[in-house]
């Protein structure tokens, strides 16, 4: 009853969820390009996920799976579809979530077993995996109805469709741990065991308890969050794949136009967050304030960046990584800890970046007013 109650005073006020406004990037997230000048790993088309099995780091790219080794890639594993998710087990179990609604499990003799349904339904819009222990596999589902190529029309809508469940590899029994949420993204264990999730259009990331509501550990965050993983150092490491912004947050509660946009206008154009810095006059936020002496601003309004935050044990924010709106490192889905690196999958840079976790930002290094 409390919460029908609350959503109408703050559709009234313009507080809570009815709020426009968006978290600045400051403390440990203040601005840096420490992600833009990171050392080039691989230039790879569109790179989604990354896992590794403790010996070597895989990565997705569109329908294939590759190893990166010694600045090379190797294809280890095609499908005829884009993945969408993937995960790796300490005992070379590799599991890859394929977008034409199907899971794939290749065990370290390569051999593989196909899953298609999840509960009462097919295996649909998978956007995250992890591994709990060889038998088990955690699974977020980012829609109940939409494909995961429809995310931005989900994300619009603010729609909460998302679920996670816990699929036993045996038995391929399938358990529906959450649901109601708002395209969980991202997955990971913490320490005592505990499932954390990054649901992304709820700016968040929540706890998972057996017979309770998620729990959220961090929240408004000012970006969309990813995929996240614990670092065996201690705390986790969390990708943003976009920034949140006003225009695109007023947006979502104009239903009018929002339908009109919808109908309307080319995807690519809309007032929503993207995976590739601006390209052409026709997206919007081009008019206003973006270059100064002919060079686009690195602070300049913008619907796509990069970022990879990482977090202590608590989950709180102790240092970020970032490529600014002049940068071309955006669209981070994910970073993963592997041989005393961090290694970033910028999808809308086409490449995989590392990162020194020694290096610690000074608050505010590069920075602009």
């Amino acid at each position: 009853m409390i919460g029908p109650l609350k959503r109408l005073w703050d559709g009234f006020r313009g507080s809570g969820d009815a709020a426009v406004t968006v978290p600045p990037m400051d403390g440990a997230l203040r601005p840096n390009q420490l992600l833009e000048t990171a050392r080039l790993v691989a230039a790879v088309p569109s790179p989604d996920d990354l896992a590794t099995d403790g010996r070597s780091l895989f990565v997705s790219s569109g329908p294939r799976i590759l190893r990166l080794a010694d600045g090379a890639s190797t294809v280890t594993a095609e499908y005829g579809a884009e993945i969408t998710a993937l995960a790796a087990s300490p005992g070379g179990r590799i599991a890859a979530a394929v977008a034409s609604d199907h899971l794939v499990v290749t065990e370290p003799d390569g051999a593989s077993t196909t899953i298609a349904r999840l509960g009462d339904g097919p295996m649909r819009c998978i956007t995250a995996l992890t591994f709990a222990g060889e038998g088990a596999l955690l699974i977020a589902q980012g829609s109940a109805q939409r494909a995961a190529d429809g995310w931005k029309r989900d994300l619009m809508e603010r729609r909460s469709d998302g679920a996670v469940w816990r699929l036993d590899l045996a038995s391929r029994q399938a358990e529906r741990l959450a649901g109601g949420l708002g395209w969980p993204l991202g997955l990971a264990l913490d320490a005592a065991g505990g499932i954390l999730v990054a649901e992304s259009w709820k700016h968040r990331i929540v706890a998972l308890a057996s017979a309770e509501a998620p729990r959220p550990v961090l929240a408004d965050l000012p970006g969309y969050p990813a995929r996240l993983h614990r670092d065996p150092a201690g705390g986790f490491w969390l990708a943003l794949f976009a920034p949140r912004n006003q225009l695109i947050e007023f947006v979502q509660r104009e239903p009018a136009f929002l339908a009109r946009m919808v109908a309307e206008i080319d995807e690519a154009y809309w007032a929503a967050p993207s995976l590739r810095p601006s390209a052409t006059f026709l997206e919007p936020l081009q008019g206003g304030a973006q270059k100064h002496l002919g060079m686009l601003k690195p602070w300049a309004p913008t619907r796509s960046c990069g970022l990879v935050v990482r977090l202590d044990d608590a989950l709180r924010p102790v240092a970020s990584y970032h490529s600014r709106a002049d940068g071309r490192r955006h669209g981070v889905f994910t970073c993963l800890p592997f041989g005393g690196k961090v290694h970033a999958a910028a999808k809308g840079g086409d490449a995989v970046v590392e990162i020194d976790p020694a290096v610690v930002p000074a608050a505010g290094r590069g920075a602009q007013p």
